[in-house]
C-alpha cells in the first residue's frame, strides 16, 4: 500500500512521466517478482521442521525466522566477497542450527533436504504470469536474477522462462551479484539498447531499484512497503501486477 502522505493517483502507483514510455527492453527480477520465493522458502522450512527430530522442541516459526535472518546476512557477505559459495551454503544451515542450540553437525542433511523440498513449492506470484505474458506481447523481455545458477535455471525450465525470455542473466555467472554495476553492464550489452531505454521490474530496493537506477536504468518497484524517499528512487511503484500492465499499456 502506498503511504497516506504520498499523492494518490487514479491507479495505485507512482510514476515520473505517465505520458512518456521510452522503454525498448524490459528486464524482470525472478524471485519475489515473478515467482513467490518467500512462500516456497517458508513451506520448505516447514517440511524440514517436520522431517528431523532435532526440531521436536522448536516451533516451525522459530526455525523460519532464524534461518531467514542468517540466510539474508550470508547472501550479503557473499555479494561482498566475504564468503564464498560453499561457505554460504554451509553457514546458512550450520549457523541456524547453532543459534537454535541444536546439533549443527546435521547442517548438510538439513540443507540438502531443504533444497529438495524448496523445488516442490515454486509458484508464480499472484497475477505475475499474466503480467509477464502480456508484457511479452509488446516488448522484448529478459530475466536478471541473483541466486545459485543451477537453481535459477531449474526455475527457468519449470516455468518455460528460458524459452520466452530474450535473454536470461544470472548474476553468479557474471561473477558478481546485483547491485554490482558489472551485472547491469552485461545485461545492457545483451539487450542491445541504451541503459535509459531499459525498464527493470524488481522487488528488492537495494539490488534492483538502487542497482538499476544507479546504472541509468528505469525501474519499477514491486512492493507494498518502503518510505517516501525510497519511492522517489523508482520511476514506478506498484503492489498489484495489473497496475504494471496498465502503466505499460499491455
Amino acid at each position: 500500500m502506498i503511504p497516506k502522505e504520498f499523492p494518490i493517483f487514479e491507479l495505485v502507483f507512482l510514476m515520473k512521466d505517465i505520458a512518456k514510455l521510452p522503454y525498448k527492453f524490459i528486464y524482470f527480477d525472478l524471485d519475489d517478482t515473478l515467482l513467490d520465493h518467500k512462500t516456497a522458502e517458508r513451506a520448505a522450512l516447514g517440511d524440514v521442521h517436520g522431517n528431523f527430530s532435532i526440531f521436536n522442541n522448536i516451533v516451525s516459526e522459530a526455525l523460519a525466522e532464524v534461518y531467514h535472518e542468517v540466510n539474508v546476512e550470508q547472501w550479503l557477505l557473499y555479494s561482498r566477497g566475504d564468503v564464498n559459495r560453499e561457505e554460504l551454503q554451509r553457514n546458512r544451515f550450520e549457523m541456524t542450527l547453532q543459534q537454535l542450540s541444536l546439533d549443527a553437525a546435521q547442517y548438510e542433511k538439513v540443507g540438502n533436504y531443504y533444497l529438495q523440498c524448496y523445488q516442490n513449492h515454486w509458484q508464480w506470484i499472484n497475477g505475475a504470469e499474466s503480467m509477464y505474458l502480456r508484457v511479452l506481447q509488446k516488448f522484448p523481455a529478459g530475466l536478471l536474477t541473483n541466486g545459485f545458477a543451477e537453481t535459477q535455471r531449474l526455475k527457468f525450465e519449470k516455468f518455460g522462462l528460458h524459452k520466452s525470455a530474450t535473454h536470461t542473466v544470472i548474476s553468479e555467472e557474471v561473477g558478481v551479484l546485483k547491485p554490482d554495476p558489472k551485472v547491469f553492464q552485461h545485461a545492457t550489452e545483451l539487450a542491445g539498447v541504451e541503459p535509459d531505454e531499459i525498464l527493470y521490474v524488481g522487488d528488492s530496493y537495494s539490488s534492483d531499484i538502487e542497482g538499476g537506477a544507479n546504472f541509468g536504468w528505469n525501474t519499477a518497484w514491486f512492493t507494498d512497503n518502503g518510505n517516501c524517499q525510497q519511492y522517489e528512487k523508482a520511476d514506478f511503484v506498484f503492489s498489484d501486477c495489473k497496475d504494471l500492465c496498465k502503466f505499460l499499456n499491455v
